[in-house]
């Protein structure tokens, strides 16, 4: 392929500055708007005459964003451990269809829950009827395992040589460890993708919470966030007494958006290396 001409990569660079400028403009907008103290103004709609951080000393000193912030880093860090410990299980298992009876059949059920859903009321009897409604194991069971992800971790396993697990098995290596020392060491890319795809799910599981869980001790800080900044009504004591009339009902909104959104944010750096290796590497085969 012919390299592009000057003006080509001037119009490529511009057009990605100015997609970039159009993703980052709303959380500058969101982090600035919960630093801006009342009365004073944005100039050129996005930088602040002065600011503050009342907002977030308000929001961090009731009990329901804290508390609410721990139960979904909670949620997150269990469920995502689980979920990638029964992903790549089961996805090993489907590895060997020849070697298991029923693991064919097994695969034929999870490619059909890409296609059909059981649908809210069958999931909530369902949910109701293992005794889990009101309890943190209800937004963690029931997505515990995903197709999708189970394919692509799937696929990457059977493209490890199958020498290597014959070489092992020689050597008098069981199933289990060939599982732990051969096949999880050597897919650390595809492991670090789906687990960056299951934290940013249990994160954001809004949805979940919502039906499942009445008591408001157990939300975790999507819905508190929905509650206050969506639904404008709060949840308990979330404003500091000592800061009343310090910020503004808007700053108090913004603080929270922020300190929901942060925590997850931290994760891609760290994951950001191994997502496009693992993602092109299991799911493309040959």
């Amino acid at each position: 392929m012919e390299k592009p001409g000057p003006m080509v990569r001037v119009v490529k660079v511009l057009a990605i500055a100015l997609i970039v400028l159009i993703m980052l403009y709303p959380f500058v907008y969101v982090i600035v708007a919960s630093v801006t103290p009342p009365g004073e103004t944005l100039r050129f709609g996005i930088l602040p005459t002065g600011w503050t951080l009342d907002a977030y000393r308000s929001v961090l000193a009731g009990r329901i964003i804290p508390r609410a912030l721990l139960v979904s880093i909670g949620i997150t860090g269990v469920g995502t451990v689980l979920s990638v410990a029964f992903t790549t299980m089961l996805a090993f298992g489907l590895t060997r269809t020849r070697e298991i009876p029923g693991s064919k059949g097994v695969l034929y059920v999870a490619l059909f829950t890409m296609l059909f859903g059981a649908g809210l009321i069958p999931n909530f009897l369902l949910v109701k009827s293992l005794g889990m409604l009101d309890t943190y194991a209800a937004l963690i069971v029931p997505g515990l395992i995903s197709a999708f992800n189970m394919l692509v971790v799937r696929n990457f396993f059977m493209q490890i040589p199958q020498e290597l697990t014959d070489s092992a098995r020689i050597d008098g290596a069981s199933d289990l460890q060939v599982f732990l020392r051969i096949m999880l060491p050597l897919s650390k890319a595809v492991i670090a993708v789906i687990a960056l795809f299951y934290a940013v799910g249990y994160w954001n599981n809004f949805f979940s919470a919502l039906i499942y869980l009445n008591d408001t001790s157990k939300w975790p800080i999507q819905l508190v966030l929905n509650t206050y900044a969506v639904q404008g009504s709060p949840i308990g004591q979330v404003e500091n007494p000592n800061a009343a009339g310090a910020v503004t009902p808007q700053a108090i909104q913004m603080a929270i958006v922020v300190l929901a959104t942060v925590p997850i944010l931290c994760i891609y750096p760290f994951a950001q290396r191994f997502f496009t290796k693992g993602v092109l590497t299991g799911a493309v085969k040959g």
